[in-house]
């Protein structure tokens, strides 16, 4: 029977402990670890050697970062575990992220203990987890984003234009780049559609 070290990076005390008491009913974890302060998160890694880290996205009360710019750190000092986003904040554009960066899986929070066991099983032996999206889209660049969160704070495209230092011809044609690959024809639609995809984030703040 394979057994499994876990650690769990969270901000969210409620989620953590009650998902550390449903996994003590399976034999298969070893260990199950929590914590709540990533300053000094290698020096843990290295202590606890978990075999795969869960970690949510927004870790808004415990980091700076989100949790897939957190990911990508421990990945780049080079350290081998199985990564694995856990979150609520289950969007096309998240999920690509965290492929693109090289996570192991990502899993919605609304999500069965015994089959997230599952599921953590198959990616210690291997596999990887990214749940087919029936919406996909062309990935958006750095600017298209920025001029898409801009037109969701109600900016017109003269504004835009100041803002991004940048010609409003410019600014239109990114514009409809954007149109094209969200496949809409008006700003409220790319709008709309770039909430729903994570692309324009929720307290995005000025």
């Amino acid at each position: 029977m394979i057994l499994i070290n876990i650690l769990l990076i969270d901000d969210h005390v409620l989620f953590a402990k009650s998902l550390k008491i449903a996994f003590e009913d399976y034999d298969q974890i070893n260990q199950f670890s929590i914590i709540q302060d990533v300053d000094h998160i290698m020096s843990v890694i290295e202590n606890l050697m978990p075999d795969i880290i869960l970690m949510d996205i927004n870790l808004g009360n415990i980091s700076n970062e989100d949790g897939l710019e957190l990911a990508k750190y421990i990945i780049s000092n080079g350290y081998k575990t199985n990564i694995v986003m856990l979150t609520g904040y289950d969007l096309p554009v998240y999920r690509h992220e965290a492929k693109k960066i090289g996570v192991n899986g990502f899993i919605n929070k609304n999500i069965m203990p015994n089959k997230l066991l599952e599921i953590l099983i198959d990616i210690q032996n291997g596999t990887y987890y990214f749940p087919e999206s029936p919406d996909f889209v062309e990935e958006l660049t750095d600017s298209e984003k920025q001029i898409l969160q801009l037109l969701a704070n109600g900016y017109k495209r003269k504004e835009i234009a100041s803002i991004v230092f940048a010609s409003e011809r410019t600014v239109s044609n990114h514009i409809q780049h954007i149109f094209d690959k969200l496949n809409v024809s008006s700003s409220l639609e790319a709008v709309t559609k770039g909430i729903r995809f994570g692309y324009i984030q929720p307290n995005y703040k000025e």
